[in-house]
């Protein structure tokens, strides 16, 4: 598929400015190990308020890339007496900022399969924890795609862009879609699903880390692996029949809970503690290390924040129903 530029009298904008919202899974089944070397996946993906920021203008050649970080937690202070992890998500240097960044190589697989009139400075202000199942790498990815068609005014058509997604990553297809859909085969296969209501949650991010990698070769070890993955996909597939509520997407479960190996008890302590805060249904985002869980109706989220105890950075998000904007 070829892409098409847009002719006529309007001018080419100066720049481009995208938001690029975090996502949950609400919930997040794993399968068996498929040919190509990644996991059969059911998730129920979710986009949330938590954005980056990227901005693209035009340069005349090459891509160049700056990220600066901003600090978008709900800074609860930590209450004495309890133990938590310290605080991340601010400056986090494990953001990479150069070619292993994923919207400059978005930037660069986009120019290569389409080439461009020119090329384009990214500048990312990134608010989204990096490496916590939240997404942020993809959704800035997928904002370079659109930000660098909407400077050069280029259509591409709907196929080849989710195409462009899925080569950079498992996540990034959601990233453009965005909204409420439910995930299979590697997670890019996509189904829109009906949000029967909004809804507000809670992400807290301990300073740990998961390493993806390891944690799917933890799972495939698991002799009970597909037992349990029958039946989580059987019920995903029935999702979408009628507007789906997040306590559906949260009966998922997340797969990656089981193989935290010795961080399962810090897990289990940032659960509880979240509970006694007052949120409903603490889970794994992704691989982790994130854990989200739902501010119930009518309950303030600042009163969430002053009744957790820990030192994880912690975040107040809605639904919402678009990843870019």
């Amino acid at each position: 598929m070829s892409a098409r530029r847009v002719q006529g009298s309007r001018a080419r904008p100066s720049r481009v400015r995208i938001e690029a919202r975090a996502k949950l899974n609400l919930g997040l089944a794993v399968g068996p190990r498929r040919d190509d070397g990644f996991h059969e996946l059911a998730t129920v993906f979710q986009s949330v308020s938590l954005s980056d920021t990227l901005i693209v203008t035009p340069r005349r050649r090459g891509f160049s890339l700056t990220v600066r970080f901003e600090d978008a937690s709900a800074r609860a202070r930590p209450k004495r007496g309890r133990v938590g992890a310290s605080r991340s998500g601010r400056g986090d240097r494990s953001v990479p900022e150069g070619a292993n960044n994923l919207a400059l190589r978005a930037a660069r697989l986009l120019d290569a399969r389409h080439p461009l009139p020119g090329g384009a400075r990214l500048s990312l202000i990134k608010r989204i924890p990096a490496g916590a199942g939240l997404g942020g790498g993809s959704a800035d990815a997928a904002a370079a795609l659109v930000g660098l068609a909407r400077l050069y005014r280029m259509t591409l058509p709907r196929a080849e862009l989710l195409a462009l997604a899925a080569d950079l990553g498992s996540d990034v297809p959601f990233a453009l879609v965005g909204g409420t859909a439910l995930g299979l085969g590697r997670g890019e296969r996509l189904r829109r699903l009906r949000l029967a209501w909004p809804f507000r949650a809670v992400v807290t991010v301990p300073a740990w880390r998961v390493a993806t990698a390891g944690a799917f070769k933890a799972l495939a070890r698991r002799r009970n692996a597909l037992t349990l993955w029958r039946p989580k996909l059987r019920f995903a597939q029935s999702l979408g029949r009628k507007a789906v509520r997040p306590v559906q997407g949260l009966r998922l479960g997340n797969a990656f809970e089981d193989v935290l190996g010795e961080r399962r008890s810090e897990f289990l302590s940032l659960c509880a503690r979240l509970r006694r805060a007052g949120v409903e249904k603490p889970h794994l985002t992704g691989s982790g290390s994130a854990v989200f869980g739902i501010i119930p109706a009518g309950v303030p989220g600042q009163r969430i924040v002053e009744r957790f105890t820990g030192n994880e950075a912690i975040y107040l998000i809605r639904s919402r129903g678009k990843s870019l904007t």
